[in-house]
């Protein structure tokens, strides 16, 4: 049987469930690696996979005979073996993050199920955890930016704008075997780099800016998350001890993550040295990354869990100061068992065009 489905089942179990019915499509690839739309169910004997007509062909070139997984056609399920999917099962899953309201009771009539209740993310926690494969795209992923941000150093000039180089960062993604962008890229010159989520504008490049970009993309399904903050010409003398603070910050945390580090005391460290010095880190420390940019485990202050081994996580501390400037710096980092291993790996220190 499939590795994935056979520890979700696992899980199930675990929670005294007897299947469950999964309707995401991140959900549905991780799983089987489909990527046509449809409906997974995990049965008492059977996964079933009902997707519609168009669909059939692809859907059936994807699947291996070890994932043991029926394929079927919506419009040749009837009303009565809709019903018998879970037939005398108490409790059947569903995927709470992601079905709505209005959807949750469709699905409890279409299938005839008695509770249809909460899965406390099970999912979302088994894909925490990447295998080797996973791993291998994802390094891929980083790769790719690294590249990209060195293409960067030679291509940005004073007057070009902030949408120029989102621009070329897409553009160069996709010339270099990603799918895309894993996010929309942020470029944010200046005082806009005050803004943690800031929109590529007009905002054009200018002697001493500071430039922060943040970027990733998607190889294979899977993501990269990388944030610099570069200098052109010049680096003002009042902006090197806030750079120098948060590379420090950033440092502390690659000689912290391992398996079962705490993940709310390395952000507690985090903050505590910012206010230390009159800052505020006002977002989380990190996400997890993979299929998705933000997946579980988020790293802050308020996550009383561990790391864990094969976890892939992006750490990005940030100072920002309203109408000047900020700094980020982030990376892409694998826990592993004993420390970790920076997966994305352009210089962090002082970067000057």
């Amino acid at each position: 049987m499939n590795e994935k489905i056979r520890l979700l089942r696992e899980r199930l179990r675990n929670l005294n469930m007897e299947g469950m019915i999964i309707t995401n499509p991140i959900s549905i690839k991780y799983l089987t690696n489909i990527e046509n739309e449809g409906t997974l169910l995990i049965t008492r004997k059977e996964n079933i996979f009902l997707t519609y007509t168009m669909f059939l062909e692809s859907v059936r070139s994807t699947v291996t005979i070890n994932d043991e997984l029926i394929i079927a056609d919506f419009r040749d399920v009837s009303k009565e073996e809709c019903e018998n999917f879970f037939l005398f099962c108490e409790n059947i899953g569903f995927e709470e993050n992601y079905v709505t309201y209005k959807q949750y009771h469709y699905l409890k009539q279409k299938y005839k199920v008695n509770n249809l209740a909460e899965t406390e993310n099970i999912i979302e926690k088994l894909r925490a955890i990447k295998d080797k494969e996973e791993i291998e795209k994802i390094k891929k992923a980083c790769e790719i930016t690294d590249n990209c941000f060195n293409h960067l150093l030679e291509f940005i000039k004073i007057g070009m704008t902030e949408k120029e180089i989102a621009l070329e960062i897409e553009t160069f993604f996709k010339k270099n075997g990603a799918e895309g962008l894993a996010f929309d890229t942020i470029v944010a010159i200046g005082e806009n780099s005050a803004n943690p989520h800031w929109n590529p504008s007009d905002r054009e490049v200018r002697m001493a800016d500071p430039i922060l970009i943040d970027m990733g993309c998607k190889y294979q399904g899977y993501c990269s998350d990388m944030t610099r903050t570069i200098f052109m010409g010049c680096i003002l003398e009042e902006i090197k001890p806030v750079y120098d603070l948060v590379l420090k910050n950033l440092s502390y945390t690659d000689k912290e993550i391992k398996e079962y580090a705490s993940i709310k005391t390395i952000s507690q460290m985090v903050e505590s040295d910012f206010k230390l010095n009159k800052y505020d880190l006002i977002h989380s420390l990190g996400h997890s990354i993979g299929m998705e940019t933000h997946e579980m485990p988020y790293i802050n202050t308020k996550n009383d869990t561990y790391l864990k081994e094969n976890m892939v996580i992006a750490i990005e501390p940030g100072i920002y100061l309203p109408g000047k400037y900020g700094i980020r710096i982030e990376d892409t980092i694998l826990v592993e068992k004993n420390g970790c291993t920076i997966l994305t790996n352009s210089p962090r220190n002082y970067v000057i065009l």
